[in-house]
């Protein structure tokens, strides 16, 4: 069975290490980043691995989850792998619907919860 590889995007470093913790001791390969931006030029650099799924918390400095987004969205070579949005914003579903992602985690975080979207999300990278 193939590791699942997940990319962690929070600009909380306490929130951005507890989660990849517990994601590490659940088995799955993990990678972070501080914001969007770091997390886009993670994809886009040459010979990175491809995520099976995005963590990504909506509020961040330099670009947002939603600036992320659209950016991911407008790059076929990314397009495809599920995003689920972890934030504690009161508009986050329907932010979520808007920006067409898979799922969303409400912030202050419940790892069960967490394992449990990560676990339905990322087998559905189709590639």
């Amino acid at each position: 069975m193939t590791t699942k590889f997940v990319l962690v995007v929070d600009d909380d470093v306490d929130i951005r290490e507890a989660v990849t913790g517990a994601l590490q001791e659940e088995g799955y390969e993990v990678a972070s980043a501080g914001n969007g931006e770091e997390a886009l030029a993670y994809l886009q650099s040459p010979g990175s691995k491809r995520p099976h799924l995005i963590l990504l918390d909506l509020m961040m400095p330099i670009m947002s989850g939603s600036e992320f987004r659209a950016a991911q969205e407008a790059d076929p070579s990314l397009s495809a792998i599920p995003v689920v949005l972890v934030s504690a914003s009161g508009d986050v579903v329907a932010r979520a619907d808007s920006m067409r992602v898979a799922g969303v985690v409400r912030k202050p975080l419940s790892l069960d919860i967490l394992i449990d979207n990560v676990e339905r999300y990322a087998d559905k990278r189709s590639n």
